[in-house]
C-alpha cells in the first residue's frame, strides 16, 4: 500500500497557489500557464481554500462577471478536505470518488506539502497495471516451455 509520502516524493514539489484576496484572473492565469485545473488558496502559510477552473467558469464567467474584479474568496471552496503524508493512495481515491472531488491538498503540521489529483491516481493505476503485465509476461515467457 503506497502512502502519500512515497507518492509525493516522486512528484514536483511546486505548489500553485493564490491568496484569497487575489483576483480570479490571477488564479486563471496560473492555471493556464502551468496547465493545472485547480490552485490552492493559501493565506499566511495556511490552507484556506481551493479554486478550480470549474469554479471560475460557473461562478464568474457564465454570469458575465469580470475575473479582474472578482476576488478568489468569493468563489473558492473554503476549508477543503485534505490528507496527510500518512494516508494511502487508496484512501485518497476513496475520498475523491465519494466526495466527487478531483484535487486533495496534502497538509502536514498545518503546512501544505503537495496536492494529489485524480490524474495522479489514474497515472498510478496505469503504472501498476503495466508492472503487473510485465511480471506476467516474464513469468509466462520464462516458464512457458
Amino acid at each position: 500500500m503506497t502512502t502519500i509520502k512515497q507518492f509525493i516524493s516522486q512528484k514536483s514539489s511546486t505548489i500553485f497557489s493564490v491568496r484569497s484576496s487575489d483576483s480570479v484572473e490571477k488564479a486563471l492565469i496560473i492555471m493556464r500557464d502551468h496547465r493545472v485545473r485547480a490552485v490552492l488558496v493559501i493565506d499566511d502559510d495556511r490552507l484556506t481554500g481551493i479554486v478550480s477552473q470549474g469554479d471560475c467558469a460557473i461562478k464568474v464567467l457564465l454570469p458575465h462577471h469580470d475575473p479582474k474584479q472578482v476576488v478568489v474568496s468569493k468563489i473558492m471552496t473554503a476549508n477543503p478536505l485534505s490528507v496527510t503524508l500518512s494516508n494511502s493512495l487508496e484512501e485518497c481515491m476513496a475520498i475523491m470518488v465519494h466526495k466527487h472531488i478531483r484535487h486533495l491538498p496534502v497538509v502536514e503540521n498545518n503546512k501544505v506539502v503537495g496536492v494529489i489529483s485524480i490524474g495522479d491516481m489514474v497515472k498510478n493505476v496505469i503504472e501498476l497495471q503495466g508492472n503487473q503485465i510485465k511480471f506476467l509476461e516474464t513469468y509466462i515467457n520464462g516458464h512457458g516451455a
